[in-house]
């Protein structure tokens, strides 16, 4: 049987770049998005291009049935091994008493209930308990969680921090079963997302306050979450690497 790996939000920044190197090392890449089809497909192109295989499939992570459909396709190319739970959202720049009920709960639902239903799913079709062969589950956390956004967003920080303990407590409940789940905790990474905080060139204004002095980039997170798919990191469990630069 083929080996599948699922990116969700693999259809830009992060997601894009770890699902090329997916369909390079010889992944069936299913690639999840939300809404924007032409960058899904785009990446499929790639990844097909270079001699690998890849489909695109629409789903909202914060809707369960979009989850379970995706999850269901996914099981008909072959067997999951990879789960890279990588969507997620951030808002405009806010303090806490200037957010709507409304921004709280949909950021929650994409960022923590979407990456919990992701998991579930992913340790039914992995786990030797459910008759599967094992995997590897990378989660994406970020370094608002141990920073705190401060006036910035401190509800996509309290999202990523739901991460962070999901990622330990998981890896421990399933690591006998075949299942090793990690995380990666990025820090200032040039892509897309920043766009949405609403001040222009957010990732350059950063530059002064990261050891390194400069942003990371797409697929340097990724090949952390490569090497945490891989063999190379068997007896790495419940971890959250941090790829921010010195910064967190």
């Amino acid at each position: 049987m083929t080996n599948v790996a699922i990116v969700t939000g693999g259809s830009r920044g992060i997601g894009r770049a770890v699902a090329l190197k997916l369909g390079k090392a010889g992944y069936s890449v299913v690639v999840n998005y939300a809404t924007n089809a032409k960058a899904a497909d785009e990446v499929v192109s790639a990844i097909t291009a270079d001699g690998g295989k890849a489909v695109a499939l629409r789903g909202d992570v914060g809707v369960e049935a979009d989850v379970l459909n995706l999850f269901a396709e996914a099981a008909k190319l072959g067997d999951l091994r990879v789960l890279m739970n990588n969507a997620g959202i951030m808002d405009r720049q806010n303090r806490l008493d200037e957010m709507s009920t409304e921004r709280l709960k949909r950021l929650f639902d994409v960022n923590i209930l979407g990456s919990f239903l992701c998991a579930r799913e992913a340790v039914k079709l992995m786990s030797t308990k459910h008759g599967g062969k094992g995997g590897a589950i990378v989660n994406l956390s970020s370094a608002a969680s141990v920073l705190g956004a401060p006036g910035m967003g401190v509800e996509y920080a309290a999202s990523k921090g739901a991460i962070d303990v999901m990622t330990i407590g998981l890896g421990r409940e399933v690591a006998a079963e075949g299942i090793r789940v990690n995380a990666v905790r990025p820090g200032i990474i040039d892509t897309e997302i920043h766009d949405s905080s609403g001040i222009p060139g957010r990732v350059k204004l950063m530059r002064d306050v990261i050891p390194i002095k400069r942003e990371g980039t797409a697929d340097e997170v990724a090949d952390v979450m490569m090497w945490l798919a891989s063999k190379q990191s068997s007896y790495v469990v419940g971890t959250i690497v941090a790829v921010a630069g010195g910064r967190c």
